[in-house]
C-alpha cells in the first residue's frame, strides 16, 4: 500500500517537516501496527506498507483517512495535509529493506491517480474484501497504468470520511485554486453525446460513438483518459464545463451530439479547454443514416483522428508559452516537441537536448524516447547529421526501447517502423506501421507513412488510397506537408504529373522547410517539358538539398525498385538539378 501526503501550499518548511513527523508517529505507525502491517519503505512524503492480509489493509487504509481527517480539522486551510492511498494485492520481492515487482508499481500508480483524501484499489483487492468489509466501491474503469502492460480496473473506496477530507481541502479556495488542480493534470473527459433527436434508436448510437471515442483517446497512452463510468454521470445534465473539469479532474473536455433528420444523421464534436471554457476544435460530420454500427466505426475514427492533433498542438503551445520553472520530464518533453514541429536544423537540435533533459529525469518515460528516436533519425536523413550512420543506430536503440517500454503505445511502433523504413528494413517497417494502426485505428500519420512504404515497394495505386484514408483521418493536422510528398511521389510515379505538381507545390507553401513535395513539382515540371517554370523551385530545392547525389542516396535508401529512383533522377536532371 502506498500513502502519499502532500500540503495543499508550501508553508514554512521547519514547520512542515515537524508537523508530518508528528504524522508519521502519532498517526501512520500506530495504524499500520495496530492492523499488523510492516513498514518497509519511506521516502519523504510516501510510505510503502505491506499486510499479511488484504482486509487488514483497506482496514488500516480507511482508519488513516479518518485520523487524518482528524488532523485536518484542527489546522487552518494552508496547514492540512492530502491523503492518498493506493492498494494491490499480488506478489512481491523484497530485497535490502526494500520492495520491487509489478504489485509494488500498480499499488504506487493508484495512489498517484487517487484524488486528495481518497482511497483507490485494484480490482482484485475489491474482489478480496467485498462482503468482509463495511464500505462501497465505486467503478472508476479500466486504467493504464504507467509501465504496467495491462490495463487495471480500478475502484474507489467510499467512505464518510474520503468525502470530508476532500471538502476540506476546498474550505479556502484562495489557498488552493482550480487553474493550479487543472494545470497539474492533462487528463481528457468525453461526456456523453446528446441525442436531438426523437429516435431513441439514436440515443445507443450516441452513447456507443462516445464509449468508442474514450477507447480510441485511451488508446493513445499519451494523455489520462477519464473512464466512462465518471464521465456518464452527466449524462442528462445541464453542465457547467469548467464545474464538469474541476470534478473530473480534467483539463479537455469532448463533447458533442447526433440529429437524425430523415435519412441523414449530423454529429457534432468540440474539444474544449475546462478551465476557461475555451473552444480548441469544432467538428461537423453530415452522413447517410444506413449502416448505425458501420456509421458508428466511421465517425468515432474521424473525430479521434481529428481530436489527437489539435489536442497534442494546443497542449505544446500552452507549455512552450509559459516560462520555464523547473526541471519536469513532461514539461520538458512537451517543450520539445514544440521545437521538433518546428521542422529546421536549429529546432532540430533544440527538440533533441529536450527530450534527453526529459529522459535523464525519467528514463523510463516511452513518449521521451520515441519522439528522441524520431528527432535523431530526422536529422540523419535530412543532412542535419555529422554522421549519418550513428544516427541511425541511436535512432533504432532508442526506438526498440520505447516499444520495450510500452508495447502497446503506437508512436513506439511508429517510430520503430519510421527508422526501419530509412535503414531498408522495408518488411519491419510495414509491419511497425500495420500494428501502430492496429492499437490506434485513428493514427492518421500510421496510415500515410504506411502509404508510403506502399509506393516505395513499387505499389503507387494503393499508396494513394491509404495515403489518402490518413489525411482524410487529419484534414488540418499540422504534420500535413509531411504526408502530402506520399500522394505526390504515387502521382509522380504514375505518370500523372500535374497533379504530382499541384500536390508537391501545397506541401511545400504549408512548409518550406521541407524539401519531400518540392522534389517533385521540380521533376514534373521539367518531364511536362516547363523547364524554364522548374527553375523557381529548383532554387528553393537546392537551398535544403545541396546536390543531387544526397537527393539520389535518400531515395535509394527508400525505394525498392532502381527504375523508379531513376524516373525521378531524370526528371530534376531534366530541370537542370546537378
Amino acid at each position: 500500500m502506498f500513502a502519499g501526503y502532500t500540503r495543499r501550499v508550501r508553508g514554512e518548511e521547519a514547520s512542515s517537516f515537524a508537523e508530518l513527523a508528528l504524522l508519521r508517529t502519532e498517526i501512520i505507525v500506530p495504524q499500520v501496527l495496530k492492523f499488523g502491517g510492516h513498514l518497509i519503505r519511506w521516502t519523504g512524503d510516501e510510505v510503502f506498507v505491506e499486510f499479511d492480509s488484504v482486509v487488514e489493509a483497506v482496514r488500516c487504509a480507511a482508519a488513516l483517512s479518518e485520523a487524518v481527517s482528524r488532523f485536518n480539522q484542527a489546522k487552518v486551510s494552508d496547514r492540512r495535509v492530502a491523503l492518498r492511498v493506493g492498494i494491490n494485492l499480488d506478489d512481491i520481492i523484497v530485497e535490502d529493506d526494500d520492495a520491487f515487482g509489478d504489485s509494488v508499481n500498480i499499488a504506487e500508480r493508484l495512489k498517484g491517480l487517487a484524488e486528495p483524501g481518497s482511497i483507490y484499489v485494484s480490482e482484485i483487492v475489491r474482489d478480496r474484501v467485498v462482503g468482509k468489509v463495511d464500505f462501497d466501491f465505486v467503478d472508476l474503469g479500466s486504467k493504464n497504468l504507467k509501465n504496467i502492460s495491462e490495463p487495471i480496473r480500478v475502484y474507489r473506496m467510499g467512505t464518510d470520511v474520503a468525502i470530508e477530507s476532500a471538502a476540506l481541502g476546498h474550505a479556502d479556495p484562495a489557498s488552493f485554486s482550480s487553474s493550479e488542480r487543472l494545470d497539474d493534470r492533462r487528463a481528457i473527459g468525453v461526456l456523453p453525446f446528446l441525442n436531438f433527436s426523437d429516435d431513441p434508436e439514436q440515443e445507443y448510437f450516441a452513447d456507443g460513438i462516445t464509449e468508442d471515442i474514450i477507447s480510441m483517446l485511451a488508446g493513445w497512452r499519451a494523455f489520462p483518459v477519464i473512464a466512462r463510468d465518471s464521465t456518464f454521470t452527466f449524462k442528462g445534465k445541464t453542465v457547467d464545463i469548467k464545474k464538469v473539469g474541476e470534478q473530473l479532474g480534467a483539463r479537455y473536455i469532448v463533447e458533442g451530439s447526433v440529429r437524425k433528420s430523415g435519412c441523414r444523421v449530423r454529429i457534432t464534436a468540440q474539444l474544449i479547454r475546462a478551465d476557461t471554457g475555451h473552444h480548441i476544435m469544432a467538428e461537423r460530420f453530415d452522413r447517410d443514416l444506413t449502416d448505425l454500427f458501420e456509421l458508428q466505426d466511421e465517425i468515432t475514427r474521424i473525430i479521434a483522428g481529428a481530436l489527437e492533433p489539435e489536442l497534442l498542438k494546443f497542449e505544446r503551445n500552452r507549455i512552450a508559452n509559459q516560462p520555464q520553472h523547473n526541471e519536469d520530464a513532461y514539461e520538458l518533453y512537451q517543450r520539445g516537441v514544440f521545437h521538433h514541429y518546428r521542422r529546421d536544423k536549429a529546432d532540430n537540435i533544440e527538440a533533441q537536448a529536450y527530450f534527453r533533459r526529459a529522459l535523464a529525469i525519467d528514463a523510463q518515460y516511452p513518449q521521451a524516447t520515441a519522439a528522441l528516436a524520431i528527432a535523431v533519425c530526422n536529422a540523419g536523413f535530412l543532412g542535419w547529421a555529422d554522421n549519418t550512420r550513428r544516427n541511425y543506430e541511436e535512432s533504432f536503440e532508442l526506438a526498440q526501447r520505447a516499444v520495450a517500454l510500452d508495447p502497446r503505445y503506437p508512436i513506439a511502433r511508429y517510430a520503430l517502423g519510421l527508422v526501419c523504413m530509412w535503414t531498408r528494413h522495408s518488411e519491419r517497417a510495414m509491419a511497425e506501421f500495420q500494428e501502430a494502426i492496429k492499437l490506434n485505428p485513428s493514427y492518421a500519420a500510421a496510415h500515410v507513412v504506411l502509404g508510403q512504404m506502399y509506393l516505395y515497394s513499387g505499389r503507387p495505386e494503393e499508396a494513394i488510397i491509404q495515403a489518402e484514408r490518413g489525411i482524410r483521418l487529419s484534414p488540418s493536422d499540422p504534420r500535413l506537408s509531411l504526408w502530402l510528398p506520399a500522394l505526390a511521389g504515387a502521382h509522380y510515379c504514375l505518370g500523372n504529373y500535374d497533379q504530382a505538381i499541384e500536390i508537391g507545390r501545397r506541401s511545400w507553401t504549408l512548409n518550406r522547410n521541407w524539401p519531400a513535395g518540392l522534389r517533385y513539382v521540380v521533376a514534373g515540371l521539367a518531364e511536362l517539358g516547363r523547364v524554364e517554370e522548374a527553375q523557381a523551385p529548383l532554387a528553393e530545392l537546392r537551398r535544403l538539398n545541396a546536390n543531387l547525389a544526397f537527393v539520389e542516396g535518400n531515395l535509394q535508401r527508400l525505394f525498392t525498385d532502381r527504375a523508379t529512383v531513376d524516373h525521378i533522377i531524370g526528371g530534376l536532371r531534366k530541370a537542370g538539378f546537378e
